[in-house]
């Protein structure tokens, strides 16, 4: 795409080079309407309300539906657009617009409120969506991509996360075969605090990943307890312990084949990870945008800190990781528009886990530097340094969740061995 405009207020690095009059290959004029469409919600409706809705920790609901009014939050499931559940989107809506979606959400520079907005519906549906019977997902799908419902997604116990296989919480069909009776524990579930409906993986089998199984719960059904955790981070984003105590599920709630579920847990993996890099990586820029800004205007020794060389060292060092990812992540995203599904969940993998990689640990290098820039005001909750308190406080929510950093490390090794038949 030829581009003879800059977009947006032109400071250095703030947004990705196609705002900033590069020409790009992904992008076409209906992302750019796209990109305006989001920006005019965030500035409006999000921004403004993060501190508040931090210290609350929670999202009002108010926000979700003014995000599908918006004609915004089924975007976050992938492409093509839900059009069946959520009627028309985008014009040839790919994961471009996705991308565009949740990067500039993330202008707001709040990770509790992007998860709270847009994860668990990011990780929730899609296996219903992918996997659940036609009156399953005509029950859940319209609600929850309409704003009207939260849904979760419910599978790091207290003693797995990363080791899927090893999952221990239980559904059993009782005599009757009517119903699973689910009991165990969920931990470190995003939106579980406000949400109508829990997407959980359950052992209905043996051991392994050969045992396991997803069932669709609805707040309502007695046994369901949900608890605050007191995390550094996220705080909008409702984390919470889950217990399921003797819960009565409906066999029909059964979200595609039963002892199948491992598959459709790792069905969805590249994408959640994707959005993780998405994240991240525009934290960062958040965490530099924030930095040229402050420089510019804070005076030390006489001067603008900008006019520091070592200020600006620190600003170039985190362009030049910024920038890096960002170029990596397009590279991804084109893949992920051209390849199909097969191809992509056999070939990308690796990719996404070393992308993902990349950009965490750019994003605690941004946040690290960027509370040097800041000084002492980085250290304050609220005023000049807002965001760059929170998002340095909320690293290691990137950096672990989705499979930490080490794990995605040798899962890129190995795919890529393995791939090459070494």
């Amino acid at each position: 795409m030829a581009n003879n405009e800059t977009y947006g207020d032109g400071l250095p690095f703030g947004d990705p080079n196609w705002y900033r009059r590069y020409n790009s290959p992904y992008y076409k004029e209906t992302h750019r309407v796209w990109r305006e469409k989001v920006r005019k919600f965030v500035d409006e409706e999000l921004t403004p309300y993060c501190t508040k809705w931090d210290e609350q920790k929670r999202l009002p609901r108010e926000v979700f539906t003014k995000a599908y009014e918006a004609g915004l939050l089924p975007g976050v499931v992938g492409a093509p657009w839900p059009t069946e559940y959520a009627g028309p989107g985008p014009e040839d809506y790919d994961y471009f617009h996705e991308l565009i979606l949740v990067d500039e959400i993330c202008r707001c520079g709040s990770g509790g409120v992007v998860w709270g907005l847009v994860e668990g519906l990011q990780i929730g549906l899609p296996p219903v969506l992918h996997f659940g019977s036609k009156s399953l997902k005509d029950r859940v799908a319209p609600d929850c991509l309409q704003g009207k419902a939260v849904i979760c997604l419910c599978i790091s116990e207290p003693y797995a996360g990363s080791d899927v296989a090893a999952l221990r919480c239980t559904a059993v069909k009782d005599p009757t075969g009517s119903h699973y009776v689910v009991n165990g524990e969920k931990k470190w579930i995003t939106n579980g605090m406000f949400a109508d409906y829990f997407t959980v993986a359950v052992r209905t089998g043996g051991p392994g990943n050969k045992g396991l199984s997803m069932l669709l719960l609805d707040k309502s059904m007695p046994g369901i307890e949900c608890t605050q955790m007191q995390c550094t981070g996220v705080w909008a984003s409702g984390t919470a312990y889950v217990t399921f105590t003797d819960v009565k599920v409906p066999v029909e709630n059964l979200i595609g084949v039963e002892n199948n579920g491992f598959k459709q847990i790792m069905y969805n993996f590249n994408h959640e990870r994707w959005g993780f890099i998405v994240q991240a990586n525009r934290f960062a820029r958040v965490c530099l945008e924030e930095s040229v800004r402050y420089a510019a205007k804070r005076k030390t020794f006489g001067k603008k800190l900008v006019d520091h060389p070592v200020i600006r060292w620190k600003i170039a060092e985190m362009a030049r990781q910024v920038e890096c990812t960002h170029a990596m992540l397009e590279t991804l995203t084109y893949q992920m528009c051209t390849m199909s599904t097969k191809d992509a969940n056999e070939l990308l993998g690796g990719d996404t886990a070393l992308i993902k990689v990349q950009a965490t640990k750019t994003f605690e290098y941004c946040a690290r530097e960027a509370a040097q820039i800041f000084g002492g005001a980085s250290y304050v909750r609220g005023g000049q340094g807002e965001k760059v308190e929170r998002l340095q406080r909320e690293v290691r929510a990137y950096a672990i969740p989705g499979g930490s950093e080490e794990i995605l490390l040798d899962l890129g090794a190995r795919q890529a061995i393995r791939n090459s038949k070494l």
